[in-house]
């Protein structure tokens, strides 16, 4: 690769980023704070739903589709020169092989410690029945387009084919993460193939996309302060800590087993696995994980990731590239966990009682939905409905989490990118051997 790939990130960051942390967390205690100012001092206020329909709620969404109206372009680029500065194919297999492999065995303890919590603790034992029924009549008309979404969506096999696009520029104006990066790692995969002056000069138009890509989102970056303020304003002024505390157990629950494969699974990785300090990586990546909670989008924290990979972490970019971009659609620790969490929770609410094999298929099927989910608030409430209706719960019954998935889903998020910097610190580590010579080897 060019001299100049390495620094890219580096260069599209915006000056003084690291002064932008600190304007992050500020917007973040301010919305949150004068969010709870207003929610106890004026609950319910006609002109909050004004503030929010007109001021808070439109920038924090302009904010969002300025990212979203970037992510597609950055993660088609960025994964297929990442690809294509693989050298050959087999090193492109053995990083891929072992991201799968990371992949599977990280999402597996993460479900299997989910279930575990859920099912010691059982939250779905202590619900009250009349905050209960509060909550799904808050809830019924939002489960209902979840529930008809889900029933719309492609499962079985026609999911899988479904990954495969007959029209790419289709999947792009869709929003269809999946198909389009199995575009993107077919293309690379033909760059690599094909090795001629035409495919180089090919390579830096794409190199060129990511760059201006990059640029253009450390330029919408700078609006994250405003936004994030927005964001928690809105969560806070409109639900307080009510629902928190009448679902404090299920959302005790999701928080323990998330916590656990943060500070427990994740720190023994990082240190017998890819030889890192814990304390330096989380210390490294903090600004991808407000970033991640703030917006509760894997998508939208990409950029970031990226960055953050390449310039706090020094990993080599044709790994954290490969590696970051798959991981924003198919290493979702914590949205497989929050899946497996809620499917049984509503399953103790309404006395179904789940046999093993039941559970065998939450487990597996979070799992695979883990892999598959769209990296955007809210993208794993359609799955718990599939689920729901498959072990013999209503699915109706989303309704009575859909307050506080907000709030989760930004923590759940938080936990799936940091996944993915660990998946990357990983991979590179374990990679290192195999990597062509031109690439910086990744620091310990």
């Amino acid at each position: 690769m060019s001299s100049d790939a390495a620094d890219i990130a580096r260069e599209a960051a915006p000056a003084g980023h690291g002064r932008l942390q600190w304007r992050i967390l500020i917007g973040f205690v301010l919305g949150l704070a004068s969010g709870l100012l207003v929610y106890s001092f004026a609950p319910g206020a006609p002109w909050i739903e004004t503030l929010v329909s007109y001021v808070t709620g439109p920038i924090g969404q302009i904010f969002l589709r300025l990212l979203f109206m970037l992510v597609i372009p950055l993660l088609f680029s960025a994964l297929v020169v990442g690809i294509a500065e693989m050298g050959e194919i087999r090193t492109l297999g053995s990083v891929g092989l072992r991201t799968l492999i990371y992949t599977i065995i990280v999402s597996s303890i993460a479900v299997l410690v989910s279930l575990a919590c859920v099912n010691l603790l059982r939250p779905g034992d202590g619900v009250d029945p009349e905050a209960a029924r509060e909550l799904l009549e808050q809830g019924g008309k939002t489960a209902a387009g979840i529930v008809q979404a889900s029933a719309e969506s492609d499962v079985g096999v026609n999911q899988v084919v479904a990954i495969v696009p007959n029209n790419v520029i289709a999947a792009m104006s869709s929003n269809d993460i999946l198909a389009v990066m199995f575009f993107a790692l077919f293309f690379g995969i033909g760059m690599l193939l094909v090795q001629s002056p035409r495919t180089a000069q090919l390579k830096d138009v794409i190199e060129g996309v990511f760059e201006v890509a990059m640029r253009l989102i450390g330029v919408v970056i700078q609006l994250a302060p405003i936004a994030i303020f927005c964001f928690m304003f809105n969560l806070s002024a409109q639900f307080g800590w009510d629902l928190l505390f009448k679902l404090a157990a299920f959302v005790g629950v999701v928080l323990l087993a998330l916590g656990i494969q943060m500070f427990g699974v994740f720190p023994a990785v990082l240190a017998f696995v890819a030889k890192k300090s814990p304390i330096a990586f989380f210390r490294e990546t903090r600004e991808a994980s407000v970033m991640a909670f703030s917006t509760a989008s894997s998508n939208a924290t990409l950029p970031t990731a990226l960055r953050i990979a390449e310039d706090q972490l020094k990993l080599p970019s044709r790994i954290s590239r490969f590696v970051l971009t798959i991981g924003a659609t198919a290493n979702q620790n914590g949205t497989a966990m929050f899946e497996g969490v809620t499917v049984i929770f509503l399953a103790q609410f309404f006395g179904v009682d789940l046999s093993f094999q039941d559970q065998l298929f939450v487990m597996l099927v979070c799992i695979l939905a883990g892999i598959g989910t769209a990296g955007v608030p809210g993208g794993s409430l359609p799955v718990i409905a599939l689920i729901l209706g498959g072990v013999g719960v209503d699915p109706q019954g989303i309704g009575l989490i859909l307050g506080v998935d907000r709030f989760l889903d930004m923590c759940r998020t938080t936990l799936n990118v940091v996944g993915d910097l660990v998946a990357a610190q990983v991979i590179s580590s374990t990679s290192a051997a195999s990597l062509p010579s031109g690439d910086p080897e990744p620091s310990p």
